[in-house]
């Protein structure tokens, strides 16, 4: 199964240790995005996500633009590139 639960004919190609490259560098990626919060504002994302138990809903306005703020830190779509320039570590660039 591949990273995001099937696996592609490049994934099948690549031995074990390549994979393991892979995880090991989009682990990395993910953590220098974290690390884009400041100090508690991970423990802060965390909470709120917790409390809305995945419904906007159950979240006041407030708090449902918090999140979007911290968010809006981790900078998804720079994420998004990155993850997929490095998903496969094998492939051209």
């Amino acid at each position: 199964m591949g990273l995001i639960g099937y696996t592609t004919r490049t994934t099948k190609k690549l031995s074990p240790w390549a994979r393991a490259l892979a995880v090991a560098e989009l682990a990395l990626l993910v953590k220098r995005h974290l690390d884009r919060l400041g100090p508690g504002e991970g423990i802060e994302l965390r909470d709120l996500i917790v409390k809305s138990k995945g419904r906007p809903g159950n979240l006041t306005q407030a708090e449902r633009s918090r999140i979007y703020e911290l968010v809006r830190k981790l900078e998804p779509g720079a994420f998004a590139k990155s993850a997929s320039l490095r998903a496969v570590p094998l492939r051209r660039r």
